[in-house]
């Protein structure tokens, strides 16, 4: 019999569980199912926002949105259709119900309980396909799965290497391949994001001239210290490497932000006898400022509206 068992609302920044249906099952399939519930809300940050893993004869579904994870279980021939309709009336109930900054700032496990009342209700409605409402548009849901199918994760995704999540390579349907570190959309670009950018690209501009200059001055005069070229070179690329974390999504963003920033000030620091100090004073001010927007533009979830 095709039916929904459980879901819950997770937190997905640290895979705290906000709200769950109450489960009675004890079977050692469903036993197994609630190792990966809790495997898969660890690692719900390095997933794309719609998933399907297949269990034998169970299939765990769940989306993302604004911070928060919703996810069902259900046997394996459930339609998928109805599954991702399940999750998104879900998502909407709570996105009406509680505030971001609750669901942000909650300490203590399943603080959300009492939200299994409705999951309960709209389980039993799922679950008995003849009382779900003839207003469901179910078409529009069958044509969002067919133009962007959920990512199937395989069972080795969830392993561990040493303590560390380990997620391989696999294919996103209809998109090709995604890595560990999944792409996903940033924060709109806030005018000191701009403002940051450009400065940004002022900045290696402006060591990609002096670095020329550097070159045209080592080959008139022998003499010359050929660090100063690379020095120079070293803080063009630098300058647009933090372009490039500030535009787009990598793994370890923060952490290679801060690094870039720590080798803008070790160039100036060897170029002080070639600039003054209002012009040392700029270049590391300017990377400082451009670290800071890199860390406050985080990934951004998918808006209420957007359909599962």
């Amino acid at each position: 019999m095709s039916m929904i068992l459980s879901a819950s609302v997770v937190r997905v920044r640290d895979g705290l569980p906000l709200s769950a249906s109450t489960d009675y099952d004890q079977s050692t399939g469903m036993q197994e199912c609630r190792k990966y519930f809790k495997m898969l809300s660890k690692k719900l940050s390095q997933l794309p926002d719609r998933c399907t893993l297949k269990t034998g004869q169970y299939n765990i579904n769940f989306i993302s949105s604004l911070g928060v994870s919703y996810m069902m279980l259900c046997t394996e021939n459930y339609p998928s259709v109805l599954a991702f309709c399940f999750l998104d009336e879900l998502q909407k109930e709570f996105i009406t119900t509680y505030n971001m900054m609750k669901t942000n700032t909650a300490i203590r496990p399943y603080c959300f309980i009492e939200f299994d009342n409705f999951i309960q209700r709209t389980k039993q409605r799922y679950n008995n396909t003849r009382s779900l409402s003839t207003k469901m548009n179910l078409a529009d849901m069958q044509t969002e799965i067919k133009l962007r199918p959920p990512y199937q994760i395989s069972v080795s995704e969830l392993g561990s290497v040493n303590g560390f999540s380990h997620v391989p390579v696999g294919e996103y349907k209809g998109t090709g391949k995604i890595s560990a570190a999944p792409h996903q959309r940033l924060e709109p670009v806030t005018l000191p994001g701009i403002v940051s950018f450009v400065l940004s690209l002022l900045c290696g501009a402006l060591n990609l001239i002096r670095g020329f200059h550097a070159v045209e001055s080592l080959l008139q005069n022998e003499g010359e210290d050929f660090s100063y070229v690379i020095a120079f070179f070293l803080g063009t690329a630098a300058c647009l490497y933090q372009c490039y974390l500030f535009v787009y999504y990598t793994g370890w963003r923060n952490a290679k932000s801060f690094l870039t920033f720590g080798l803008i000030c070790l160039c100036n620091m060897y170029l002080y006898e070639l600039r003054n100090l209002w012009q040392l004073f700029f270049h590391v001010t300017v990377g400082a400022f451009s670290t800071l927007q890199i860390r406050l533009r985080q990934p951004q979830g998918k808006s209420p509206d957007y359909n599962v």
